[in-house]
């Protein structure tokens, strides 16, 4: 699985894996395949609902997905995941 790395403007960090729970919820919101969004679409926005469902599903209690919510966001960048782990 791949994995996000979050980078809040407070300096903190987290990073989580994109786990099939995860795409299911993205197929959900967004109405569309996972493989398919990023191919055709290719909006940042969905890499910072992604962001906020990893996020969320790490337990912290975090604001509704809205510019407020990508306003403490530094920077999110997707990592792959790591073979030997």
């Amino acid at each position: 699985m791949a994995k996000l790395k979050i980078v809040r403007t407070d300096g903190s960090e987290l990073v989580g894996e994109i786990t099939p729970s995860v795409e299911y919820s993205f197929e959900l919101h967004h109405k569309k395949g996972f493989h398919r969004a990023f191919r055709e679409d290719e909006m940042q926005t969905m890499v910072y609902w992604l962001a906020w469902e990893v996020t969320r599903r790490s337990g912290e209690t975090v604001k509704p997905f809205s510019i407020e919510f990508i306003d403490t966001l530094r920077s999110v960048e997707v990592l792959d995941s790591d073979p030997l782990a």
